[in-house]
């Protein structure tokens, strides 16, 4: 196993997920897990398993299929609904704009099912430049 792919998905997604307003890391289930909440929600966990730093983000049923189908190294989500959820492994196929994205996705899904008070963004109109 090739600890520098595990380093560069999770730094990537650390990455990510501080520039995205409201992003909070939390440590809920200990230190071996990085949990990133956006007003109190789930939208991203990190940790080791079995010597493989994996990342996990929420995604909509049908992408999650199609992600799946499409890259050897995206699996269902560990310990999440599988149907909501994806693991995103270090085999190295997976390029630093598609674990940004994800991620983004990810939280914007978190946070379209906010009240639209407690909305840190708009999620129809984010990143749309």
């Amino acid at each position: 196993m090739d600890h520098r792919h595990g380093e560069l998905l999770q730094r990537t997604a650390t990455a990510r997920a501080d520039e995205l307003p409201g992003s909070e890391l939390t440590h809920p289930f200990g230190a071996e897990w990085d949990v990133f909440k956006v007003r109190g929600k789930v939208f991203m966990l990190q940790t080791d398993r079995e010597g493989e730093k994996i990342v996990t983000v929420k995604a909509h049923p049908s992408d999650s299929e199609a992600l799946r189908a499409q890259y050897d190294d995206i699996r269902p989500g560990y310990h999440m609904n599988k149907r909501h959820w994806i693991t995103l492994h270090p085999g190295g196929g997976l390029e630093a704009q598609l674990v940004r994205e994800l991620v983004t996705d990810s939280y914007l899904l978190v946070v379209a099912n906010l009240p639209r008070r407690l909305r840190p963004v708009d999620p129809e109109i984010f990143g749309a430049d």
